[in-house]
């Protein structure tokens, strides 16, 4: 079996076998421009440290942290909102108008009513807007008023919107069963946004492995853990978001056999942070929060805080004393710069440090991610200016902005994903310090020079030497890091109003400075630390905490080992309502169906369920899965009868893979 996990700075393969463990694992920079370089390279590593034929593998399995990514930055593809049944004020709700930004947002008549009756649909607001949307996004997202009770006017919308503009189309009844339009309608609409970014992924490593022969289904997790088919997951990339953290958990149980854990997983963009109990990690029955959206996708109870190796360094010089913080943007290392441009990045670093006065600008570049053109329709005049001077190398901003609009500019173009910014981050950090080795030092020293000599507001530069703010930074990813494990165990412990970063008493735990009233701090279970540079980080990060440390021999591969471990696992709900004596309607399957006896409507949704299940389970390639049915019946006394709320039918349907072997 072949697992390959892609993340915002490395993509990782591994090849498996049930029986003998790890027959080999490679790395690649992941190369977002074109994800099948990147792709390619890692899974050439691989192939090449073992005589197997590419034609014998019975199973490929992909994660991933690009969706999550996105989500955490910001970023993403220019969708377009339809809300049916829905007015303006709703986008109040559930963060959904801080969401939508500038991205247009189309309301229309119609909609449905909790025991599936509709309203009338009127679809000339859509018919009018489209053609002006068609040139000016790149995706849409369809939410219709209690479209999970009955999808017939998101089903027709989108055929509306196909026929005009050909470009994808989300619905919210694709993606959750559960109730709550304005949360469904903001999970809808990033959904939109992840579509051409998990194609290209998915894309990629279809060409690649249709170019070596192999003809393993491919498939992909979900934040849950699960596996999905890879056309599955073109569909609802959204499912996907926390795809790696959830890979990583399911490696963690299977390298280190620990049933109870804090796994702590430190990529190049994000910390990932989730309790293991009793061999299993828990899911998240309110929804994943990711980039501070709570959605309505079902994943592990993962915090992900935007903090890694790739971190941003801002340095406030504006007091008396240094104070630096981390994230959540990445930043392209100016040690990774200089390894993939090479002098001419050195020579603007010398440049700026022969000035007289530090810049504001310094140390830092552009460069465009290497994004289809396609993706970047829709942008105001100014954006597209200052994107046509951006090119495929590194653009000084000292040179590139003059005016202090454009910076607000420019980072609008990095949230659409067009734009990297080049800088300053703790892996540059451990360059200088020799705890890292793989990319161009001198380049991470030169941009360390350059931040070290900036002064504050004591007129002192903020810090000695190069080497000693390169300490500072790698201790407040230190710090910062300590926070973040602190935060996930807090809340699971249901202390929420307790911000690790805010409390005088617990960063006098963290500080571990002697004093009268000593404070300490325990965790009842050791911190496995995941990731190819948690050998660098996680034991000071321990040492901070006061508690042990597991690091596994494959961390640096445990996302792409969970991808391959995985079972796809499928549920089904239907609902059952009464809205009137004799009157029973079983909604959540398609079209509302309506039956007199209460029994012949819970057998329907019962074995109704069970097939669809058990069809989406085979389509998601393991037609041998076991399904489970369970049922939440909610009933009410009313003058002495009972009387039926509503009943909630879940079929499950899970299984590996059939055709999974070495």
């Amino acid at each position: 079996m072949l697992g390959i996990d892609t993340g915002g700075t490395y993509t990782d393969a591994v090849i498996f076998h049930d029986d003998q463990g790890i027959l080999a694992k490679a790395k690649a920079l992941t190369t977002r421009h074109d994800l099948s370089v990147g792709i390619a390279e890692a899974l050439d590593k691989v192939l090449a440290q073992t005589s197997l034929d590419p034609r014998e593998l019975g199973l490929v399995s992909l994660s991933t942290t690009l969706a999550t990514n996105a989500l955490v930055e910001g970023q993403g593809g220019r969708a377009a909102l339809v809300m049916i049944g829905f007015g303006p004020e709703d986008l109040k709700r559930d963060g959904l108008a801080e969401a939508l930004g500038s991205d247009p947002v189309v309301f229309l008549p119609g909609g449905h009513d909790v025991h599936g009756n509709e309203q009338p649909l009127d679809l000339e607001p859509l018919v009018a807007a489209l053609p002006d949307l068609a040139k000016s996004v790149t995706s849409f997202a369809v939410a219709g008023y209690f479209a999970v009770r009955n999808p017939a006017h998101e089903v027709r919308v989108r055929e509306v919107i196909r026929s005009v503009s050909g470009l994808p189309v989300t619905c919210s009844h694709e993606l959750s069963s559960k109730l709550g339009g304005p949360r469904r309608a903001l999970t809808t609409l990033l959904n939109a946004r992840l579509v051409s970014m998990i194609d290209r992924l998915i894309g990629s490593a279809e060409t690649y492995l249709a170019g070596r022969g192999v003809e393993a289904p491919l498939m992909v997790v979900r934040g849950d853990g699960a596996l999905i088919s890879a056309s599955e997951a073109r569909l609802r990339p959204i499912e996907t978001i926390l795809s790696g953290p959830a890979a990583s958990l399911v490696g963690a149980r299977h390298l280190t056999g620990l049933d109870n854990a804090i796994v702590s997983d430190i990529g190049g963009t994000t910390t990932d942070v989730a309790i293991m109990e009793d061999g299993s990690p828990r899911l998240d029955a309110d929804g994943a929060v990711v980039g501070g959206y709570r959605t309505m996708v079902e994943a592990v109870a993962m915090r992900t805080f935007g903090l890694g190796g790739d971190s941003e360094v801002h340095i406030d010089d504006q007091g008396l004393g240094l104070r630096i913080q981390l994230g959540p943007r990445r930043l392209v290392p100016l040690s990774l710069t200089g390894t993939l441009h090479g002098t001419p990045v050195k020579e603007t670093l010398e440049r700026q440090l022969r000035a007289s006065h530090a810049g504001r600008n310094d140390g830092r570049f552009a460069v465009r991610t290497g994004l289809p053109i396609a993706l970047s329709t829709g942008l105001q005049p100014q954006e597209q200016a200052l994107f046509d001077r951006i090119g495929n190398a590194p653009v000084p901003l000292d040179t590139l902005i003059s005016l202090t609009q454009q910076k607000a500019t420019l980072d609008r173009l990095v949230a659409r994903g067009l734009v990297h910014i080049c800088g300053l981050t703790p892996s540059d950090a451990m360059h200088l310090l020799n705890q890292q080795a793989q990319w161009d030092r001198e380049a991470a020293l030169l941009g360390m020079q350059l931040a070290a000599r900036r002064k504050t507001g004591a007129g002192k530069p903020v810090a000695a030497t190069p080497e000693e703010l390169a300490q500072t930074i790698v201790d407040r990813l230190t710090r910062q890091s300590a926070e973040a494990i602190l935060a996930a165990t807090l809340a699971e412990d249901g202390l929420h109003d307790i911000d690790p970063a805010r409390s005088t008493l617990i960063s006098r735990a963290l500080d571990h400075r002697p004093a009268i009233t000593g404070f300490r701090l325990a965790l009842d279970r050791p911190v496995v630390g995941l990731g190819a540079s948690a050998p660098v980080y996680y034991p000071a990060i321990a040492r901070a905490l006061g508690s042990d440390l597991a690091i596994p021999g494959d961390a640096d591969v445990a996302n792409a080992i969970g991808a391959v471990v995985g079972q796809v696992r499928i549920s089904v709900n239907a609902f059952i309502t009464c809205p009137e004596e004799g009157l029973h309607v079983v909604t959540g399957l398609g079209e509302a169906s309506r039956f007199t006896r209460e029994q012949e409507a819970f057998a329907f949704a019962r074995q109704t369920a069970m097939e669809l299940a058990h069809k989406r389970a085979a389509a998601n390639g393991a037609p041998d899965a076991v399904t489970l049915v369970t049922e939440s019946v909610d009933v009410a006394e009313i003058e002495g009868r009972r009387q039926l709320i509503e009943a909630r039918i879940t079929a499950t349907a899970s299984g590996r893979p059939r055709h999974a072997r070495a």
